[in-house]
């Protein structure tokens, strides 16, 4: 299992989730409307869910029906 972020990260970057993150597994760079989870590199410790002000980032088990898309829409990014 990974952990996600989705759309309410949209426009956001608040980026206290990628401080949080003790392997730095998020990304996005100055051009992108949001960040994302390398899935492979993300070791599931669930450090950066707790930060995040606009409750974006979710266990990939766990992501509300609504926002299915970004699952793959974090894998494609690093495709």
């Amino acid at each position: 299992m990974t952990f996600v972020i989705c759309e309410p990260c949209i426009d956001v970057k608040d980026k206290a989730c990628v401080e949080a993150c003790p392997v730095d597994c998020i990304y996005g760079a100055d051009t992108d409307r949001m960040l994302y989870i390398q899935p492979d590199e993300c070791i599931d410790c669930g450090a950066c869910e707790p930060v995040c002000p606009v409750t974006a980032i979710f266990p990939e088990d766990e992501v509300p029906e609504k926002w299915q898309e970004f699952i793959q829409v974090n894998k494609n990014y690093f495709a």
